[in-house]
């Protein structure tokens, strides 16, 4: 059951818990069966997973507290200026995108969320995990959040299966509490394995589907009403175009800041109010899109 945008909720509790499992099973566990922490090697590698954990746990926490995005109340949108080449309009009657529930005009890929109860700019998806929705202002940051999760469960995978490996008791007698404290920990670290497995794999899924997103500048929503809009205009003759495709480089651009140095961390550099967009009707035909 989904809370209030911000509140804890059931979700967030869980993650909280297996960023906490997962840190203590490779940092306290794996890392001292396999590499030791008096060592060089596992003070390093110990020392690079808190870091990552620690960008993990910052990350998913401004996703939760950070604003999706809103739009302003008394938002019209101005359809005489020159600048703004496209105009949203509805399926039927081709008027402007009106909100009825929240009594106002929607700004381009604006969206309203059943969950939060409101229009989100640049809407993605309403995310559980979160208690938030994804939008215009917090996108970036959940797909950092996303990307720092996903070399965090494969690099604590690698780990575990390297402690479990070289931990395999040899000479231990059975029944000692060497061997059953072995056997122990062990265990430990195979349940923490089960759950990383399918949760690497999962995560990686959602990384993989946001890159190809970004690459075409679709929005989850757009991409679902992109597949209608490419039908109906097969069905027609026609050939149909998202009209916020850019470019790979501008996409990018446009979603993960103009400092290429700074698309990997976890800084808030949205482009834009989230109002208006360019689109390929605004780049010159001399300059095509990549």
């Amino acid at each position: 059951m989904g809370g209030r945008q911000g509140y804890l909720t059931l979700p967030i509790f869980s993650v909280v818990a297996a960023i906490g499992y997962v840190y203590y099973t490779t940092v306290f566990v794996a890392v001292p069966r396999w590499l030791g922490l008096s060592t060089a090697a596992g003070v390093a590698n110990a020392t690079a997973f808190t870091a990552l954990a620690a960008a993990c746990l910052a990350t998913y926490a401004v996703a939760v507290r950070r604003d999706p995005g809103r739009v302003p109340p008394g938002f019209v949108p101005d359809v005489e200026d020159a600048e703004s080449t496209v105009h949203e309009i509805k399926r039927k009657g081709g008027d402007l995108r009106y909100c009825q529930k929240c009594c106002h005009y929607k700004p381009p890929r604006a969206h309203h969320c059943r969950v939060c109860k409101r229009c989100v700019l640049k809407m993605d998806h309403h995310c559980i995990w979160i208690n938030n929705c994804v939008g215009h202002e917090n996108y970036k940051i959940f797909l950092v959040f996303v990307l720092y999760a996903v070399v965090a469960s494969f690099y604590a995978l690698i780990l575990i299966i390297g402690s479990v490996l070289h931990s395999v008791p040899k000479d231990e007698q059975p029944g000692s509490d060497s061997s059953r404290t072995s056997i122990n920990l062990s265990n430990w670290q195979i349940i923490c394995g089960v759950i990383l497995s399918p949760l690497a794999l999962a995560l990686a899924v959602l990384l993989g589907w946001h890159i190809y997103l970004i690459l075409q500048n679709k929005t989850t929503i757009e991409y679902h009403e992109g597949v209608r809009a490419m039908w109906l205009a097969e069905k027609g003759g026609d050939l149909y175009h998202h009209p916020y495709d850019l470019g790979v480089y501008e996409n990018l651009i446009s979603v993960l800041g103009p400092n290429i140095f700074c698309w990997l961390c976890p800084v808030l550099n949205t482009v834009g109010n989230g109002l208006r967009y360019r689109t390929s009707y605004d780049i010159p035909i001399s300059t095509p899109p990549m």
